[in-house]
């Protein structure tokens, strides 16, 4: 069996936190549980943790593709929960997750883009390797740019490295909303997508901080 341990990644917005932890999973053939610590808290984790212990048939509903056994399999397959946002898990509900951490029913992935030893508790963090991630660079930048396959132009293309300031999360998602409104890309296309009003805004999303 795979090794399975759990850890914390502490880096700014759009460093990768949330595709490390979705690689890691798949690499070590877990079942993958993305909660956001925004919206959630201890009914998600029992919904998790309790679903899971039933073992050996096909459920229907959202948890279906990612818990256990759900593809009629016979072998049990860890579970990784990530919790994005995990500063925002109050001393509560982090405890609550600390006994499953321990005997291993879960393997915890935390994104936090605070110092994780003065927003995590002690017994959990004894229990987690922490890695920190730095800020993408402009030349980081640059290559996720390009890997979008849009055709963006070099002027395009700085303003909107500056803009992001490391956050490629935002840098894709610019790039994304101006194709879907404009068709095309430029510096004048990106400028009026900043200030559509036909962007999507949910106050209890991600959107919300990123406004």
């Amino acid at each position: 069996q795979k090794h399975l341990f759990s850890f914390i990644l502490c880096g700014p917005p759009g460093s990768g936190k949330t595709t490390l932890a979705r690689i890691y999973a798949n690499a070590m053939g877990a079942d993958f549980f993305e909660l956001s610590a925004v919206d959630s808290g201890k009914e998600d984790l029992k919904l998790i943790l309790g679903e899971g212990r039933t073992v050996g048939k096909r459920r229907s509903g959202a948890l279906a593709q990612v818990l256990p056994f759900a593809d009629g399999s016979s072998t049990p397959r860890a579970k990784l929960v990530f919790v994005d946002g995990i500063h925002r898990f109050n001393k509560a509900q982090q405890d609550f997750l600390l006994p499953f951490v321990e005997r291993g029913d879960i393997t915890l992935i935390g994104a936090t883009t605070e110092n994780p030893s003065f927003e995590v508790i002690g017994a959990l963090l004894s229990r987690a390797r922490v890695f920190v991630l730095n800020e993408l660079t402009e030349q980081d930048m640059e290559q996720i740019i390009k890997r979008t396959k849009l055709k963006v132009p070099k002027d395009a293309r700085d303003w909107l490295v500056q803009l992001a300031q490391g956050d490629a999360r935002q840098a894709i998602t610019v790039l994304e909303n101006t194709q879907k409104l404009y068709g095309t890309i430029s510096l004048e296309s990106l400028k009026e997508t900043i200030q559509s009003k036909h962007l999507r805004y949910d106050k209890k999303g991600e959107e919300h901080y990123n406004t």
